[in-house]
């Protein structure tokens, strides 16, 4: 007890205190918070009504952020692989921080869940013994227990690593390793249940293809570490925390793969509709070039589709995706054509034309704009402050004290400028 009271008062020291910039942005996504919760209160009082969901398309903003979400907190595993099991010192120096954004991709994914829920204070039904989970029968009891799973599995490993770091003590590997291991079929079960979720629905022609599931994976490899890179250059910049090339590059080389495999399975699934020519096309049709006169969704995918050729272009010529610049275009272009295509790309033609062959083109309201970016906000602000607290810890600035009472914070824990390391701002 007394030592997590030690570590506890110095991280809320290290919470409150920072440079400017620090300040700006927590304010920036804390007022963006409250916009989103101010949202979400109008959406509970007049139900999802106010909402773009109708009975033709139930699944909406709120399932495509979901989506895409799960598979940013499954690309996790494309560090931990390397980092745990191969041993590779460059990437194990950095893995905690993917867990660190595999825990904030995770609550932002059950709290995009919980919105989507026109009653949420009902989610007592899913606790065992008190209400039906409906376990093992139903997939969404399965996914409900994969994502707390994983999340609480990140949550031990990442917080017991830096805990033990903290006190300057190696972590036990006879404890940490097996839920290490364990955390690897866990993250890619967290996005093959959802790829399930909609393979299974065999009235749905546009999900129900075998192929779903790898090409989840093979997205979640693109997006997420995509994501991740773009983290590690930040960090590396603004930071003392130093991240090797090798460990950007041997992940940005993962990406080209995934990319690549991503855009085979879509292209290959493509093939496969239009070259059999049946009645389950039109799923597809209304999303590549509209279906009689209806193509709300067409100028968006073939954004995405572009965005992932270009992306892929810059990651397969290792000279391009060695530049810094080129390959900050290149994790962004990704990024958003996966955010795309896996989001409004994959959940709304799958309801559009519905069973009845009617067509509801959907778009989202402004208050699933606004509850979405609140979400968003709210994630980044939990993966900020995480990472407010680890940097330091992994920088051996921030530790317990040498008379073991009280904890140690360096001087300049945070490098604010990006060229000359002599300029430092303390906090």
């Amino acid at each position: 007890m007394k030592n997590i009271l030690h570590i506890t008062k110095g991280t809320l020291i290290l919470l409150c205190k920072g440079s400017r910039a620090y300040y700006v942005w927590v304010g920036i996504l804390l007022c963006l918070m409250g916009v989103g919760a101010i949202a979400y209160a109008h959406q509970l009082q007049h139900g999802l009504g106010v909402t773009a969901m109708r009975d033709q398309v139930s699944w909406g903003f709120y399932i495509s952020n979901f989506t895409f979400l799960v598979g940013v907190a499954a690309a996790a595993v494309l560090l931990v692989i390397p980092a745990y099991v191969y041993h590779w010192k460059p990437i194990k120096e950095i893995a905690v921080l993917g867990e660190l954004l595999a825990i904030s991709a995770i609550a932002m994914c059950l709290m995009f869940v919980t919105v989507d829920l026109g009653r949420p204070e009902r989610f007592w039904h899913l606790i065992p013994k008190i209400g039906i989970l409906n376990w093992p029968q139903s997939l969404l009891a399965w996914d409900v227990l994969v994502l707390n799973l994983y999340l609480v599995l990140n949550a031990v490993i990442a917080g017991y690593i830096l805990y033990s770091l903290y006190f300057k003590k190696e972590p036990n590997k006879s404890f940490v390793t097996p839920l290490i291991l364990f955390s690897i079929p866990a993250a890619i079960a967290i996005h093959t249940v959802t790829a399930f979720l909609y393979s299974g629905l065999a009235a749905r022609p546009f999900w129900n293809h075998a192929i779903l599931a790898p090409r989840f994976l093979a997205s979640a490899f693109c997006s997420g570490p995509a994501l991740m890179i773009l983290v590690f250059l930040l960090v590396r910049r603004y930071t003392k925390f130093r991240i090797k090339d090798e460990a950007i590059h041997k992940v940005a080389e993962l990406v080209a793969y995934a990319i690549f495999i991503n855009l085979f399975l879509f292209g290959a699934e493509i093939f496969t509709e239009y070259y059999a020519g049946t009645v389950h096309l039109a799923s597809l049709k209304y999303l590549l070039q509209g279906l009689h006169g209806h193509s709300a969704l067409v100028p968006w995918i073939w954004t995405a589709i572009l965005f992932n050729i270009l992306g892929f272009f810059i990651f397969l010529i290792p000279e391009l995706r060695r530049n810094h610049f080129m390959l900050v275009v290149g994790c962004l272009l990704i990024f958003f054509g996966v955010y795309i295509e896996k989001g409004m790309g994959l959940v709304i033609p799958g309801f559009v034309p519905d069973v009845l062959h009617e067509i509801y083109e959907y778009a989202p309201t402004g208050i699933e704009l606004l509850v979405s970016l609140g979400i968003w906000a709210t994630g980044l602000f939990i993966f900020t402050m995480l990472l407010r607290v680890a940097i330091p810890i992994l920088n051996g600035d921030f530790h317990v004290a040498e008379d073991g009472v009280g904890s140690h914070i360096g001087d300049s824990l945070f490098i604010i400028q990006p060229d000359q390391e002599e300029s430092t701002e303390k906090t």
